[in-house]
């Protein structure tokens, strides 16, 4: 008698299919960070921000109140409250309970929020998803208008009525009580939130932002007209900057041939400062989003910034003999304020820590360096001050490097043959890409930057290491060169391996975007599992992510035209769906599948997969399991004896990711 237990059944009913708001309820985690419910506060604030930034208000006051709500009022125009024109709902219910729904997707021919941060239209809906109560009043066209939610569902009706003698013209005030079992702490981190207000302030000169707190009656205002020049310096404190500081800004006119055809209105607002010591600061916003983690537009003033003091060095013949400039080197002691400006950005999660748009480095890049370069040669004195400062950055990490290879000079094993390695010596840049494929490694050697980055092609799939002893693993002579051009030989999770010899601060698993390439993937991060554990476990193992699909999209309003890539089909058809609400026909863009990357050209994988400014690359961690559970269901995956493990397992968990899909 058989004792196997039951699998569940799989048939249409067991398609779930989740309306409204409940996506969101069901894993905030998705849509929100859950640490504390600022980030659903902020969305009502980033709002109120993008009415002052059209110049449709001067002031946004926040307040928490005695009962634990918080509400956020400005004196914009007022969310719009008439009945949609197709789907016969107010406007304004809309905007609460619908996902992908708001006034921000219409930006193809100067829609009411040309510039914002909100992009994916989640932003209050969110809000309202995970309060418990949240209610909206609104003044616009001498009428009022009031409107109540619970739990994300309507429970007061839209009522409209003339507006009163005294009352404000126009605004919104949004009243939220956050739901707590969505989050970890259900209080607002207070030192956070004023920061946050303080940056819209800064970034909206002349706009008075407000936080008042009922129960212990502060009440703290912020307002800037010296605006970023001000903040830096507020931020710096005692710290004197060693030059004066570099700050200006930079708009697009939109003209065509003029800008590098960047839409009319894009560019940045900045200012800079180099100190010889003391604490950095450093702040980056996208359309008054602040990007904590930075990208694609920190990227460009980086870019920026070195090129035009590289080419003040090079003209003026200040550089030593033997030294040579990298872009770390004129940015180690910066401080910055960036607020740049973005027709459509493109984030890193719905939470928006970082840019990823990859126009922007170009953009922030070529808009910053000329203003640079033409002061240093106005002010020759001051840029060989900042020239002399830059130099011993640069022969201070020139020294570290030679330190470095002076301990790996002895006992190398000869490199394999077919490693094409990279020029520099420091640990902490170089990077080795392990390829899939002799025609990927092609492009990937002809794409690379030959400084910092090594190739490392591999025949076919690598061997499944899972169950091979670490005498053996020689044998294989794809293992073995993988070893031997990394510098650091197979040990266990216990051992402590010697690391001295390491050639690369990043291993790069490179792969094609479909099954067979998570294939190899899987197999190379069990190699490093089990082999090389210690790796993993200090940082230097990442997998690269190359697009599976290109886009390429006519020009649109006042965005020109653009190739577009996509890692998967939940990708594609988000950017599908941007270019329906931009008024694109579907007969009007080619979509393009690569096949593998072999297919890429240099220049297409470079600029996708391989350039650190624009890339997505995923570190691998351990995660929070615990080692002996992870070897546990690694074995199950892995070993060749538990092919009926895997089954029990596929037909058990099978469902779910079907359920999820």
């Amino acid at each position: 008698m058989s004792t196997k237990k039951p699998t569940p059944s799989y048939s249409e009913a067991s398609i779930k299919v989740l309306k409204g708001l409940e996506p969101v309820k069901q894993r905030p985690g998705m849509y929100t960070r859950t640490e504390n419910p600022l980030h659903i506060i902020q969305e009502v604030i980033d709002n109120a921000s993008d009415e002052a930034l059209g110049g449709h208000g001067k002031q946004i006051l926040v307040t928490l109140h005695a009962d634990g709500s918080v509400s956020v009022e400005d004196d914009g125009r007022g969310i719009p409250f008439g009945m949609h024109p197709e789907e016969k709902v107010p406007v304004v219910e809309i905007v609460f309970t619908r996902l992908h729904a708001g006034g921000k997707f219409d930006k193809a021919a100067g829609g009411a929020y040309t510039f914002s941060g909100g992009l994916h239209g989640v932003g209050v809906s969110v809000t309202n998803a995970l309060s418990t109560r949240l209610d909206v009043k609104v003044w616009r066209d001498n009428k009022v208008a009031e409107l109540g939610f619970a739990h994300g569902d309507v429970v007061r009706a839209l009522e409209v009525h003339a507006a009163a003698k005294g009352d404000k013209k126009s605004g919104t005030r949004v009243s939220v009580w956050p739901d707590a079992k969505y989050f970890d702490s259900a209080n607002l981190p207070l030192a956070e939130l004023q920061r946050l207000l303080r940056s819209k302030a800064v970034l909206l000169p002349g706009v008075e932002v407000i936080l008042s707190i009922e129960k212990s009656g502060e009440r703290f205002s912020w307002k800037y007209d010296a605006g970023l020049r001000g903040y830096l310096l507020e931020g710096l404190g005692d710290a004197e900057p060693l030059i004066p500081l570099f700050e200006g800004e930079r708009f697009a006119d939109g003209a065509r041939g003029s800008d590098d055809n960047f839409a009319e209105g894009e560019g940045a607002a900045w200012v800079v400062a180099w100190t010889e010591e003391g604490a950095l600061v450093r702040e980056s916003y996208v359309n008054l989003i602040p990007t904590p983690a930075g990208g694609t537009h920190e990227a460009g003033l980086r870019e920026g910034l070195f090129q035009a003091v590289k080419s003040f060095i090079e003209l003026h013949s200040l550089l030593p003999k033997g030294v040579r400039l990298l872009p770390e080197d004129v940015f180690s002691r910066v401080s910055f304020v960036l607020s740049a400006k973005v027709l459509d950005p493109q984030f890193q999660g719905q939470i928006k820590e970082r840019l990823n748009s990859r126009d922007a480095v170009r953009l922030v890049g070529s808009f910053t360096r000329p203003g640079l370069e033409l002061w240093l040669n106005q002010h020759v004195d001051q840029g060989r001050k900042l020239a002399d400062l830059v130099i011993k950055q640069a022969q201070a990490r020139t020294r570290a490097g030679q330190k470095v290879e002076k301990r790996k000079s002895s006992g190398v094993a000869v490199l394999p043959g077919k490693l094409t390695d990279c020029e520099s010596t420091e640990l902490g840049r170089n990077e080795l890409f392990l390829v899939e494929g002799d025609s990927a490694g092609g492009s990937a050697k002809m794409g690379r930057n030959k400084e910092f980055q090594a190739i490392l092609p591999l025949r076919g799939k690598v061997l499944n290491t899972w169950e091979t002893e670490r005498d053996r693993l020689f044998a294989n002579n794809e293992v073995h060169d993988i070893a031997v051009a990394i510098g650091v030989d197979p040990h266990h999770a216990d051992d402590t391996p010697d690391l001295s010899n390491l050639r690369y601060g990043k291993i790069c698993i490179l792969s094609d975007a479909d099954v067979d390439g998570s294939h190899i993937q899987v197999l190379l991060l069990t190699l490093f599992f089990k082999h090389f554990p210690h790796l993993i476990a200090r940082g230097h193992v990442h997998v690269a992510r190359p697009p599976l699909f290109r886009v390429d999209a006519p020009a649109r309003g006042k965005k020109p035209a653009q190739k577009l890539y996509a890692l998967d089909d939940g990708e594609l058809e988000a950017i599908l769906d941007k270019l329906r609400k931009d008024g694109v026909r579907e007969s009007q863009w080619t979509i393009s599948r690569f096949k593998g990357l072999g297919e890429m050209n240099a220049e297409q994988l470079w600029d996708t997969t391989m350039n650190p400014d624009t890339r997505r690359l995923m570190p691998v961690a351990l995660g929070e399991l615990d080692y002996p559970s992870t070897v546990g269901t690694m074995n199950m995956l892995m070993g060749k004896g538990e092919a009926a493990a895997r089954r029990g397992w596929i037909e058990e968990r099978g469902n779910e990711v079907e359920a999820d899909i």
